[in-house]
């Protein structure tokens, strides 16, 4: 199978990496990618955005699948226009993807399929936002509505930089605060049929201790030895396959990656929102623990053949992935500078842990240089036969690596592995 994955990201390398190890896949491309996908896939320069450029780089692939990773190319409609080529691909359609888009649009949908979330207010004025974070009190959840790369939410006790980010969006969703851990559940489907996988959690805040401000993401692990062992299956009929359902119903099914992120509170599951592609870094933990190939059950999204596809395959190993950030992260990051250390994971700490990199690129036509490029620079993820030794090699691998002025968290999964 010849497959092209659209993205730049630690995501985008995970998938890349499991695809890279699928004996199906002969050819496999990525556009545009990164100094570490170069190194399992090809990579072409394509405007990610610009659906007609991507289709037509599929088309004079070849490409059999195209996996569409981050969400702003879904919700500017690329998926379509690859379809419309004629060309198979994993992620969803554009007015579908407004499930991620749009928090006013979820929160309809959900409505509508009874899957149970926090109760909300929808507002576009200073009145209206005034109204509703006085009717919820503290701690105040205010989200915009539109995409922003997962720092578009603020949760605070101050009521002024509450209202401060609502009125920096053109429109907010503004709802309860949800008590209890947070989960994130991937599902992938093709429209009908649903296949969970395995539940994962990430952490959201820059600094140990769930302080500093929100990020994209520091560190996630599987599986959540705290989690009940029916989760996956409640959500499922609760909360996946009716949204689903109740898409499908509107004549814009989703096909692709349905990603809940949900609260587990002491009134039962709730769902925080939807995404519609991966989630990064629960990617990188959840595809580590992923022992059926990869690309075959994508493409069976993609054709609609999902009802056939075997149950799916998971190994018992616990995975945590540790994200190495750049200076200043989640402000405006300090970019260009040298990362070292790659080599000397991979000689000493693979097949157990390994790099996936996010913002990076090659320090111009030094092929042996790699350099920051972004926020969040690398994933260092590891496994192990529980989350205490899944963690001791990806801290033992983040030591080797070299970023001037990077930070990450120490903190990620250690609360599950001492409780474990």
């Amino acid at each position: 199978m010849n497959v092209l994955v659209i993205g730049s990201g630690a995501r985008e390398h995970a998938l890349c990496r499991s695809l890279s190890l699928d004996p199906a896949v002969t050819a496999l491309h990525c556009a545009p990618g990164n100094a570490g996908i170069a190194e399992v896939a090809e990579l072409h320069q394509v405007d990610a955005l610009d659906g007609g450029a991507v289709s037509a780089l599929a088309v004079e692939l070849g490409a059999e699948l195209v996996i569409v990773g981050p969400e702003a190319p879904l919700v500017a409609g690329v998926a379509d226009a690859v379809r419309d080529a004629g060309i198979p691909v994993f992620g969803p359609s554009k007015e579908a993807a407004q499930l991620e888009g749009s928090k006013a649009f979820a929160k309809d949908v959900m409505a509508a399929a009874g899957v149970p979330t926090a109760r909300s207010y929808v507002c576009t004025t200073p009145e209206e936002v005034a109204e509703a974070l006085d009717a919820f009190g503290a701690p105040y959840v205010v989200k915009d509505d539109g995409l922003a790369a997962g720092k578009g939410v603020v949760v605070t006790d101050d009521l002024e930089a509450a209202a401060a980010h609502a009125a920096g969006c053109e429109r907010v969703v503004i709802e309860e605060f949800l008590d209890g851990p947070e989960v994130s559940l991937f599902a992938i489907t093709d429209g009908v049929s649903v296949v969970p996988l395995q539940p994962a959690q990430d952490f959201k805040r820059a600094l140990d201790g769930d302080e500093g401000p929100n990020t994209g993401g520091m560190g996630a692990y599987s599986p959540l030895p705290w989690a009940d062992p029916k989760l996956v299956e409640e959500v499922l009929e609760t909360v996946l396959q009716p949204t689903v359902d109740e898409m499908r119903h509107r004549g814009t099914p989703f096909s692709g990656l349905l990603y809940a992120g949900l609260a587990i509170t002491g009134r039962g599951v709730r769902v925080i929102e939807f995404n519609a592609r991966f989630g990064d870094p629960e990617t990188q933990v959840v595809l580590a623990r992923l022992k059926t190939p990869l690309a075959g059950v994508l493409k069976a999204a993609a054709t609609g053949d999902l009802a056939d596809l075997p149950a799916l395959r998971w190994s018992d190993d616990a995975a945590v992935t540790v994200v190495i950030a750049s200076h200043n992260y989640p402000g405006t990051p300090r970019t260009g500078d040298p990362i070292s250390g790659l080599a000397e994971v991979a000689a000493e700490d693979a097949p157990h842990a390994y790099v996936l990199h996010a913002g990076t690129k090659y320090d111009g036509d030094d092929r042996d240089t790699v350099v920051s490029a972004g926020g969040r620079v690398l994933s260092v993820t590891a496994t192990g036969t529980d989350l205490t030794e899944a963690r001791e090699r990806a801290y033992k691998a983040v030591e080797r690596i070299g970023l001037d002025g990077s930070q990450h968290r120490t903190d990620i999964a250690a609360k599950a592995a001492a409780d474990a």
